[in-house]
């Protein structure tokens, strides 16, 4: 009995050191990283225990400006200390004559302080290089000075860069062949996500200090710098922004208190992106708590009357447009009489510079006569159909796209639709299925002032290493697909400065600008309403200096009462504004 006992108290015991044996297998060797349900990296929180650490540079890559200014991070020269100081006689005197900071300032921040810590933050005091040198040259341990990486709380064109977060299952499914730390931060929306796999970072950069329990020094006072000491990462990313152009365009916006809409600004010479706006903005803290995450400038909008630009071009290639051909522009598109628009009987260019309804129904009718998919050809021709985003292959991926999150622009969405001259009427005046991105509507306008060349959008110029060489180049792209005429590229200029000229034209208060402008107005049902009235969206979108044009602008105010929320005061402002940074 007792030798039965025995051997079934050996089993259990057996039994229970194999499970132990298991157990401390599963965390020490198969489990290190992504222990239980909530995947806690055991390394990582085995030297959190034992470390104080300041992390300098969180490895990621960073979005400079066309001139190189960061974007979305900036870099100070910081006085950095550690808790450890406030056990040890230091001299805090000759920190506090170099700084400027009080020295009573700064014993009372290390008396409160668990970790290391920049100080001043979460606005550190910024130091210049003399006197990092100064502070550094004497050699206390635990006080550092150093150029460290801070997040900054205005991020310009914040919708068009993006956000990075968290998020383990996602990090694995993009890249399951890399090993990255669960906390490894990834882009969740823009630039960021577009171009995530080259801003990953190496490792961080940081200092490091070993502690025990009580938090004192375990092997003396010595601090470690850890850099994963790769001369070629983290990369940058170098945007078309002009930093102090976006600037403004925020201000300006803002100022005029656009709930929804915002502004596209290009670069004709090598037609990028110098200033993108999106409103509302983004919450920092809950960024996916309403709309300010999404950027309102690569959705597709209703466009009203801008798109009549289309028509005119259709028109034109089709001898539709004859200066003697009267329209009848005190009916509406449906022949009821036009009471809020009565002008009367109008030529064709004079019903373009007077937005005139009537003319471009008509029109919109008998090219759909001609053929059912006329409209959608040259809305394709002046690239508001399609993405326009650059797009290509570079280094191993194909079809690389800068702008991942761009919608597609359109004309009608089923042959039905197509094939009926109401529709078609509809549809040439910018209602109806038609849509565009306020980037593709900015785009046609560049290529209208280009002459009829059509060309890719871009946002970013290169990647760059870390020392400055060229990682990728996103070099200028056309296009693919037909372009409209020369001739009928001139022709449509003339049109777009005579909405300028005309003294009943609806660009008229643009006549006296700096800048010689060129453009079209829109309207738009959009077909929501609020307090029992019909909201629409306001556009003006143009191109400027007439001549020689450098620049072509949107702006758009999205879901607005038709008495509330024009925005030709907000185009006009953006020229002035730019011709007084380039004079």
């Amino acid at each position: 009995m007792w030798r039965r006992r025995t051997l079934g108290w050996l089993f259990i015991c057996i039994l229970f050191f194999i499970l132990l044996l298991g157990r401390l297998m599963q965390i020490q060797l198969f489990k290190t990283e992504a222990f239980s349900k909530h995947h806690v990296n055991l390394l990582e929180e085995s030297v959190k225990q034992r470390t104080q650490e300041l992390v300098i540079d969180n490895g990621r890559g960073i979005f400079l400006d066309r001139n190189g200014d960061p974007l979305t991070y900036k870099k100070a020269k910081v006085l950095v200390l550690f808790p450890f100081l406030k056990k040890m006689d230091w001299d805090v005197e000759k920190v506090a004559n170099i700084t400027g900071i009080p020295s009573d300032s700064l014993r009372t921040s290390i008396e409160s302080a668990k970790k290391p810590f920049a100080y001043g933050e979460p606005k550190p005091v910024e130091l210049t290089s003399r006197q990092m040198d100064r502070i550094n040259a004497l050699q206390i341990p635990g006080v550092f000075a150093v150029d460290k990486k801070f997040e900054r709380a205005d991020v310009p064109a914040e919708q068009l860069l993006g956000l990075t977060g968290e998020n383990p299952t996602e990090l694995k499914k993009r890249y399951p062949d890399k090993e990255l730390s669960e906390k490894t931060l990834i882009g969740v929306s823009g630039l960021e996500e577009s171009f995530d796999e080259f801003l990953l970072p190496e490792g961080k950069s940081k200092l490091v200090f070993h502690v025990d329990g009580g938090g004192a020094p375990l092997f003396g006072v010595n601090v470690k710098y850890v850099d994963p000491a790769n001369p070629f990462y983290p990369v940058n990313v170098r945007t078309t922004i002009d930093k102090t152009m976006q600037q403004k365009a925020e201000e300006l916006v803002d100022h005029y208190q656009l709930k929804k809409g915002g502004m596209v600004l290009l670069n004709l010479e090598d037609n990028s992106v110098l200033a993108l706006v999106s409103r509302p903005e983004m919450n920092k803290k809950n960024p996916y708590n309403g709309t300010g995450i999404t950027n309102q400038m690569l959705q597709q909008q209703i466009m009203g009357s801008v798109f009549k630009t289309v028509v005119a071009a259709a028109a034109i290639e089709h001898h539709l447009d004859h200066p003697s051909r009267l329209f009848n522009c005190s009916k509406k598109i449906n022949g009821k009489p036009e009471r809020k628009y009565n002008y009367g009987m109008l030529n064709f260019t004079d019903s373009f510079a007077r937005s005139c309804n009537r003319t471009f129904g008509e029109l919109a009718k008998e090219l759909q006569k001609k053929d059912p998919g006329m409209l959608e050809q040259f809305a394709t021709k002046l690239s508001l159909t399609g993405s326009v985003g650059w797009r290509g292959d570079i280094y191993h991926t194909s079809n690389f796209r800068q702008l991942a999150d761009e919608d597609k622009g359109r004309v009608f969405l089923s042959d039905e639709a197509r094939e009926d001259a109401n529709f078609a009427a509809m549809s040439g005046i910018g209602q109806h299925e038609v849509r565009a991105t306020p980037l593709a509507v900015a785009n046609m306008m560049a290529t209208i002032a280009r002459g009829g060349q059509k060309e890719m959008v871009r946002a970013v110029s290169k990647i760059e290493y870390k020392n400055g060489t060229t990682m990728v180049d996103f070099p200028k792209k056309s296009l693919k697909g037909e372009n409209i005429s020369p001739y009928t590229a001139m022709k449509l200029q003339k049109l777009l400065r005579e909405v300028v000229l005309n003294p009943d034209g609806t660009g008229r208060s643009f006549k006296d600008m700096p800048y010689e402008v060129a453009g079209k107005s829109g309207t738009a049902e959009t077909g929501k309403f609020a307090d029992g009235k019909q909201l629409h969206n306001k556009w003006f979108a143009g191109y400027f200096p007439y001549h020689k044009p450098k620049y072509a602008l949107v702006t758009v105010n999205l879901d607005v009462p038709e008495n509330e929320g024009g925005v030709n005061q907000l185009f006009a402002d953006m020229v002035k504004m730019l011709y007084q940074l380039d004079h």
